[in-house]
């Protein structure tokens, strides 16, 4: 989710949450992981296909039935509204880890992505008009009016919640669509993108190289999602080919997004409707709106609040994250602990601080994950001092591992969204996953035509 990696002013801020919450948040955090790591790697054959569950599946079904369940359970095991705010905010450091090991598997493999040519530029035109494409016309045959702009011009997080608030506001019918883009990816986006993503991997169509620059949507979640229900098919080498396509991918939507969703996607998405509406739309009442139309409904609030948390919590965040990551490389990968696997996990902390570092320095003008990225493929790029030993620590942890953490958190924070989900209605439900497999399916088609032949 591309808004998770964003400081955002438009949230009410949440009451601070007690050391002891904390404590407990992270315990819980602790046994999710270890539950859906030992659960492991499960396959599901679908037809001439097959799903795979991964871990950080569990790990995000496992937290979001925690919240859902938590007004029956005991109380040291319920999750209060203000636990899952503090779940929300603790997203951004279990993404900046993963981030970085990301930056450091692309530093070395700069060579491979830059001999993709094309491709990796092109692409970027399916994930931003894949979601109108795909989504525009199912929205129009269901009925749904000018909801349809805001639920299908993006994937719908926190900047295209802005950009929608601030030229039509968020009680009209596109403030209504882009929220309920933006509710549907939170409760559902990575659980939808890594079974359609795992699906089609099976299929064996495409290159997978193309599907892991698809994964890259905007959306760190929903790219570790994506990027590992498809490497987890392939080759342990493949497979670091996968999460490096994907993070470069992912990297360049997150960073131009803002702007061609605000100059091409919204205005194309704005003149498709006009086009559109009339053709497939016809005799279609206004009737057929999501019932949130009520203006008096709560329903265009987020039911959610922003968890300020201080530098020094951060830094531990990040420490019992990585921890966590060692623990799942071990549990599903068995590659135990030791000095070097940690040594390993302690330079991917430190490109996760000194991104940090620079991120406040220059004023939190350009997000974290750029300066994190940006770090960590200098350090393992060929001709950098000691790229080698560092890209051999820190490639004993495998990046699956250290997705399981961020679905964790995502799971745990959920629940509190889910009231104001289901007013949304179901119609623009279907519409957001159409908008979500457009941004993928469009971008791995557009990848898959400028890399055939296949890479070697």
């Amino acid at each position: 989710m591309a808004g998770e990696l964003f400081a955002t002013n438009t949230r009410p801020v949440a009451p601070p949450v007690s050391g002891g919450g904390k404590l407990t948040l992270f315990l819980l955090a602790l046994v999710i992981v270890v539950i859906a790591e030992a659960i492991g790697n499960v396959s599901i054959p679908v037809g001439a296909g097959k799903i795979v569950l991964l871990p950080l599946l569990w790990a995000l079904l496992l937290g979001g039935a925690l919240g859902l369940m938590s007004p029956r359970l005991p109380g040291p095991l319920r999750l209060s509204g203000a636990l899952q705010n503090a779940a929300g905010a603790y997203l951004q450091p279990a993404l900046l880890i993963f981030i970085a090991k990301l930056g450091l598997l692309v530093g070395g493999s700069l060579p491979k992505i830059l001999a993709s040519g094309w491709a990796l530029a092109f692409q970027e035109f399916g994930h931003f008009f894949g979601t109108m494409v795909f989504g525009l016309p199912v929205a129009l045959l269901l009925g749904i009016k000018r909801e349809a702009i805001g639920a299908t011009f993006s994937v719908g997080r926190e900047p295209s919640l802005a950009i929608i608030g601030e030229r039509y506001g968020m009680d009209s019918p596109e403030g209504r669509g882009v929220l309920a883009e933006y509710l549907t990816g939170t409760v559902f986006g990575a659980v939808f993108i890594a079974l359609l993503a795992g699906l089609i991997t099976s299929l064996g169509i495409f290159n997978p190289l193309a599907l892991a620059m698809g994964a890259g949507v905007g959306s760190g979640s929903m790219m570790a999602a994506a990027s590992g229900a498809i490497a987890a098919q392939q080759t342990p080498e493949v497979a670091k080919d996968v999460a490096t396509f994907a993070a470069a991918s992912n990297l360049v939507t997150t960073t131009i997004g803002t702007y061609f969703t605000l100059f091409l996607s919204l205005p194309f998405t704005i003149w498709a409707y006009g086009k559109l509406e009339p053709i497939l739309g016809r005799n279609r009442p206004d009737a057929a709106r999501p019932a949130a139309a009520d203006p008096q409904a709560p329903a265009h609030q987020p039911a959610h609040g922003e968890v300020r948390i201080g530098l020094g919590e951060t830094v531990l965040a990040w420490i019992l994250i990585g921890a966590y990551g060692l623990i799942g490389n071990w549990l599903t990968y068995g590659i135990v602990p030791d000095a070097s696997v940690v040594a390993g996990m302690a330079i991917i902390i430190g490109t996760v601080l000194a991104g940090w570092g620079l991120y406040l320095l220059l004023g939190r003008r350009l997000p974290a994950v750029l300066w994190v990225s940006i770090i960590g493929m200098a350090l393992t790029y060929p001709g950098t001092p000691y790229a080698a030993e560092i890209a051999a620590l820190t490639g004993k942890l495998n990046f699956l591992a250290l997705a399981t953490p961020i679905l964790t958190f995502a799971g745990l924070s959920v629940a509190k969204d889910v009231p104001a989900f289901r007013r949304l209605g179901w119609r623009i439900v279907v519409v957001s996953f159409m908008a979500n497999a457009g941004t993928f399916l469009g971008a791995a088609l557009i990848a898959q035509f400028f890399m055939h032949p296949p890479l070697g």
